[in-house]
């Protein structure tokens, strides 16, 4: 018994030790920057599903924008790649920062990777995760400014089933069903942008020069 309280002691502190020494964002080459504005690039999919990419990419306007930063409009910044002839993320992500300087005038690009999308079964249970990452570089300089990673899913809430093993099979099944017919992987797409791209100084992006403005509309 001693020695399991010894135990638990000594993990209460590591915990706590680790918690203490959990250093801060750095964020020094960020507001040495002060991007206004931010090219969006199309995401660099890793994940099995083909819509992936599209599908985040078209939802990081509404947090950037509500963070305070112009955003240049997803549609026509793939258009202008495409006439270019790239239509892939990851080999649009290969452009030099300089060029899309040149190509743009933005003070920052964001460059997404998506690296799980969809639903997967899971013998008792179907689960549709939703995770990325992200990095904003600065044009003008090419230094990296801040980058951030988040997921979401929808087995956050738990799940809670009466029916026995045999219920929560069956349940699983409809639930896999269901989320590949209404698509429910852009819905957590939706909530994983929003944290992945949340204004805050813990981790998440610093205030845009029009944050006050957009966060009184």
């Amino acid at each position: 018994m001693n020695k399991l309280i010894v135990s638990l002691g000594v993990l209460a502190t590591l915990l706590l030790t680790g918690c203490a020494h959990k250093k801060p964002y750095d964020y020094s080459a960020f507001r040495a920057s002060k991007p206004a504005s931010i090219l969006v690039l199309p995401a660099d999919n890793r994940a099995p599903d083909v819509n992936a990419a599209n599908s985040f990419t078209s939802l990081v306007t509404r947090p950037l924008a509500e963070a305070g930063y112009y955003v240049f409009p997803v549609a026509v910044v793939d258009e202008t790649f495409q006439q270019n002839g790239l239509t892939n993320g990851h080999e649009i992500q290969a452009v030099s920062p300089q060029r899309l300087h040149d190509i743009f005038h933005a003070d920052s690009a964001l460059y997404i990777s998506v690296t799980d999308y969809g639903s997967s079964y899971q013998v008792i249970q179907s689960v549709t995760r939703v995770s990325a990452t992200a990095r904003l570089v600065d044009l003008r300089s090419g230094k990296e400014l801040w980058q951030g990673i988040a997921t979401a899913s929808d087995a956050e809430d738990g799940n809670n089933n009466n029916g026995g093993i045999i219920g929560m099979l069956v349940s699983a099944a409809i639930k896999q069903i269901a989320s590949n017919v209404s698509d429910k992987a852009h819905t957590i797409a939706g909530v994983t942008s929003a944290r992945l791209l949340a204004q805050n100084e813990q981790g998440g992006l610093l205030a845009g020069p029009r944050y006050k403005l957009a966060s009184t509309r």
